[in-house]
């Protein structure tokens, strides 16, 4: 099994130039954002709606990537309880709006978030790493904080 370390060094080889690291700043929120918003909007069975919590395909699917990524790294595993909590406070606030359906901002935002990553990547010369291993759609949040830990001097 490869090291957090292994997959951040191998994520960045795809990820040199400035354009289409600046792009995936904006982009991969988006589409992780928009993905719990997808997933938010499958209806759920009647189960889900008995917790105090928004249970629902969403915050599962979070709960799912967390645990990936307390097998890659504890401290990385609690800045990402943080953006999660983000994900989700704004995905049940939209989903509290109605209008717009949060299913229909979702995939408007994860279109678009889409097309610029490619975007980037087409600046960059250089193929996606999902097209390699599609763990590295889970990785690309973890690069991202990865800065944040080396700016704050943070050991992950």
């Amino acid at each position: 099994m490869k090291t957090i370390h292994q997959w951040l060094i191998e994520y960045g080889e795809s990820h040199q130039n400035k354009t289409n690291k600046t792009v995936h700043w904006i982009c991969v929120p988006l589409i992780m954002f928009s993905l719990v918003g997808l997933l938010w909007s499958i209806p759920t069975p009647e189960l889900f709606n008995k917790f105090n919590f928004p249970v629902n395909f969403g915050t599962l699917f979070m709960l799912f990537a967390l645990f990936y990524y307390s097998t890659l790294s504890t401290p990385l595993t609690v800045g990402m309880l943080f953006v999660t909590a983000m994900l989700v406070f704004g995905n049940y606030y939209l989903a509290k709006l109605e209008t717009p359906p949060l299913w229909l901002v979702s995939i408007v935002i994860f279109a678009v978030a889409w097309v610029g990553q490619f975007i980037g990547h087409n600046i960059e010369g250089k193929k996606p790493s999902f097209l390699k291993d599609l763990q590295f759609l889970l990785i690309g949040p973890l690069w991202l904080l990865s800065f944040i830990y080396k700016k704050l001097n943070i050991p992950y």
